[in-house]
């Protein structure tokens, strides 16, 4: 079973992969895609609770919300990141 760090933990490793900060956006609905289906109602819980916490930057467009990774919490960030990582 999936826990929420290592939940928020694979969607910012994602997010970096691809290269999404600051001024790079992805459309909030695709952070879902690679999970297991029984748990992507969890990954758009855990994207708001990232927001919350200010990792997550939200940008309001015409056609949805977009999201990107703010940089300067880049301890928290890797923390995330390393317990996905430890996970596999």
């Amino acid at each position: 079973m999936w826990s929420d760090e290592e939940i928020k933990g694979k969607i910012l490793h994602k997010m970096t992969r691809m290269g999404k900060f600051h001024h790079s956006h992805t459309p909030i609905d695709n952070l879902q895609k690679g999970f297991p289906p029984e748990i992507r109602g969890r990954v758009k819980y855990m994207a708001k609770e990232l927001k919350k916490e200010g990792i997550l930057l939200s940008k309001p467009t015409s056609y949805g919300e977009e999201v990107s990774i703010n940089s300067s919490h880049r301890e928290k960030i890797m923390y995330y990141i390393n317990t996905f990582l430890m996970m596999e």
